[in-house]
């Protein structure tokens, strides 16, 4: 008799399984978090970056720092599982991104943003969220390299910050894993 294929993995299978993703990704990947001050939203975005191995999360402006208590309910302790520096003006955060030879791209609506399915993400990307009210900051996209945006067809105008940021973090990730043979969950 064969073993059902739907059946839940076990923890030390979801441990293999998550072994062999990270074996096969090689991209850099990292985060600047300009004034996210949410705390809820900080803790989830946290626990994005340390489900998809992003490296390194600079906060910015007057983001709030994952330490928070409420912050902490949401991350699950992940946030010692990613580097991340105190907040920042936003343009230092930008240029020690750089530095690091990040290419710093912005996630926001813009008049020159491309969908997200069409920007350039390859390589070593440093995404760039946005306050929950104003988004990113003029100063940050005039120096951003390139700017883009999350399609919607329904009606609502934006998505919440941390839901935006675990899209674009996915979509990185995916198309690094594109056209590898890559192990399914079973």
């Amino acid at each position: 008799m064969t073993a059902n294929p739907r059946r839940q993995l076990r923890p030390t299978d979801v441990k293999r399984l998550n072994r062999t993703w990270r074996r096969n990704t090689e991209g850099r990947l990292a985060l600047i978090v300009e004034s996210v001050t949410g705390p809820f939203n900080i803790g989830s975005i946290f626990r994005t970056a340390a489900a998809f191995g992003v490296e390194q999360i600079w906060l910015a402006g007057n983001a709030t720092p994952p330490t928070n208590p409420k912050a902490q309910k949401t991350a699950l302790g992940t946030d010692r599982l990613v580097a991340w520096e105190e907040p920042v003006p936003v343009l230092e955060a930008v240029r020690a991104a750089k530095e690091e030879g990040f290419t710093v791209v912005a996630v926001e609506l813009t008049g020159d943003a491309l969908p997200l399915h069409e920007a350039k993400l390859d390589g070593d990307v440093c995404l760039v969220v946005g306050s929950e009210d104003h988004g990113c900051s003029p100063a940050l996209l005039e120096v951003a390299d390139g700017v883009c945006y999350i399609p919607q067809v329904g009606r609502v105008g934006s998505f919440n910050v941390a839901v935006a940021t675990a899209i674009a973090v996915a979509e990185v990730r995916r198309r690094e894993w594109a056209g590898k043979a890559l192990p399914s969950g079973g």
